[in-house]
């Protein structure tokens, strides 16, 4: 608990040393807030009162999806262990701590933990919904999809179809995807649902329509979330996104530094860093490529939650190779998902062992996911491998699907195309001379 807190004030300091606006470091106060010292006080009075160290876990929980600082994370977690030791049978702490057990990684734990909460309670929607996700994590698509089911069969509301729209997503219905998304939030919206909740659909809905490329789109949902629960970090920075598709980047740049500043997430740095590079400000893009380090490697808890973001970041820009491939493979020991083989694939690619690369491409791209990325990873591992019409192939679809999936990498992708194509059709020619 001292580490977590110390890693807190160190990033903090951290922020401040790079010139973040202090007011906005970790700035957002809450309901959540108001709830959690209303909890302590009340167990004060009484140390022993189940429902109470029920409710501050929930509210721990609340401020650790609002503000990604895992310091909540860890006094939830012990908040609704206190609950369980006092009334093992409350049903609603069991699912709560697997949720918790959920957002460190422990996938596995997760599962089993939200087993118990459903043995407690059959009719619990919500547990099944952490199920789900615990199965979605590492690569148990089948299961998931049938918990899901069985959640929408209990409780069909906000937290149900946004679950769903998810797998949709990943087996390739986009449009699946986003009308299960637009569902979510009506409900969530009619039932007056958390406000981080229902924004966090529409965050999701804005990311798919980005993954398609749709820019307007994108926009205007990142502006409802934000409209929705202001200073959401998750937003600021997708609508970063969009601003440095744009090409408006001083507003990336803004846009990025807020959601930093709210909670430093290593994949916002690394964009921010990306902006930067693209500005031609290396210096400035340094020091955020160093902050992504800083935060990826500050306590072991770190080590586990970000192996996949500083593994794709060292592929991404070409250094630390052989660290990139060790955190990819110990990425892949906790989570078997279509990503965790995506990023052993680029780092292999990377580290120059493109056909072990194709393996493992070959089972990130088993579902059908229309992701723009994923295709032009396939298409450098089928290039490497002189694969020239599978490297068009793949290549042109990671620009049709998104022309901006990557402020960097879809220029990368633009030339090896178009070098691709000017080498099949001198080919094509060669042939036809050859024929006469």
């Amino acid at each position: 608990m001292h580490a977590l807190r110390y890693m807190a004030m160190t990033i903090v300091a951290l922020l401040l040393s790079l010139a973040v606006p202090p007011n906005l470091v970790w700035a957002q106060s809450t309901a959540a807030d108001q709830s959690i010292l209303r909890y302590q006080r009340l167990l004060q009075r009484n140390s022993r009162d189940a429902t109470v160290y029920y409710r501050l876990g929930d509210a721990y929980m609340q401020k650790a999806r609002e503000t990604g600082d895992i310091v909540y994370i860890d006094l939830a977690e012990k908040a609704l262990q206190r609950c369980l030791e006092i009334a093992p049978e409350h049903s609603g702490a069991a699912r709560h701590l697997a949720y918790a057990m959920y957002m460190r990684h422990g996938f596995d734990e997760a599962a089993a933990q939200a087993q118990k909460a459903v043995t407690l309670d059959p009719t619990d929607s919500h547990a099944y919904g952490i199920l789900g996700d615990a199965y979605l994590e590492v690569g148990k698509y089948e299961a998931a999809a049938h918990t899901y089911q069985r959640m929408i069969q209990l409780q069909g509301d906000l937290y149900a179809y946004s679950r769903l729209s998810g797998l949709k997503s990943l087996q390739g219905d986009t449009a699946g995807a986003i009308a299960d998304l637009e569902r979510a939030i009506q409900l969530g919206q009619a039932q007056e649902r958390p406000p981080e909740s229902i924004a966090w659909a529409m965050w999701q809905l804005a990311n798919e329509s980005l993954a398609l490329g749709q820019l307007p789109a994108a926009e205007a949902s990142y502006l409802e979330a934000l409209n929705t629960f202001p200073d959401y970090y998750r937003a600021l920075a997708g609508l970063a996104q969009v601003r440095a598709a744009q090409q408006r980047y001083p507003e990336a740049v803004d846009l990025y530094r807020r959601a930093i500043a709210i909670v430093p997430l290593p994949d916002y740095a690394a964009a921010l860093g990306d902006v930067y590079t693209k500005l031609g400000r290396p210096e400035d893009a340094q020091k955020q490529y160093d902050l992504v380090e800083y935060i990826g490697y500050l306590n072991t808890l770190n080590k586990v939650l970000y192996n996949r973001e500083l593994a794709y970041f060292y592929a991404d820009h070409d250094r630390k190779l052989p660290e990139a491939l060790d955190l990819a493979r110990r990425e892949l020991e906790v989570r078997q998902d279509i990503y965790a083989h995506d990023v052993l694939a680029w780092a292999l690619y990377r580290n120059d062992r493109p056909q072990e690369a194709l393996t493992a491409m070959t089972e990130a791209l088993k579902l059908g996911t229309k992701d723009a990325r994923l295709f032009f990873h396939a298409g450098m591992i089928h290039h490497r491998l002189e694969e020239h019409e599978k490297a068009r192939d793949y290549l042109r679809r990671a620009l049709a699907t998104n022309p901006s999936f990557h402020i960097l990498h879809a220029e990368a992708a633009e030339r090896t195309l178009k070098a691709l194509e000017a080498q099949l059709g001198m080919a094509v020619l060669q042939e036809q001379t050859d024929d006469r």
